[in-house]
């Protein structure tokens, strides 16, 4: 997939590729909505990005790993964050994005939609 020296620039966008929920393809099998990254004149590498969806799992199941802990498991406060996070990055713009988000947080839709009308408000 890469030249010798593409290295550095593969390892420098790896992070935020896994972060986002992508997959990194060799720039001659990209498809028509992947975006192909070129370093120093050359297609290095093709970047295929995650439907909306998967990307919303691949985010919830990131902020598990960060936290350490099942998102069910945190106390309300920490639960209104979540949301807030989320909303700031459009979460509850992807279809079914509040269940998602209540299943993952244990929390029913109604408590997610609480949480953000309460943003709102304050």
């Amino acid at each position: 997939m890469t030249g010798a020296g593409d290295e550095p620039f593969i390892t420098a966008v790896k992070p935020l590729i896994d972060a986002m929920g992508g997959e990194m393809l060799p720039p001659d099998e990209a498809g028509p909505d992947d975006v192909v990254l070129s370093w120093e004149g050359a297609d290095v590498v093709a970047v295929r990005l995650p439907q909306l969806a998967d990307s919303l799992d691949h985010i919830l199941a990131a902020m598990e790993r960060k936290r350490g802990m099942p998102l069910a498991d945190l106390d309300r406060r920490a639960k209104q964050e979540i949301v807030r996070s989320l909303e700031a990055r459009g979460a509850f713009a992807v279809r079914h994005g509040v269940e998602t988000v209540a299943g993952a947080l244990g929390v029913s839709r109604f408590t997610v939609y609480n949480y953000l009308n309460r943003e709102k408000e304050g």
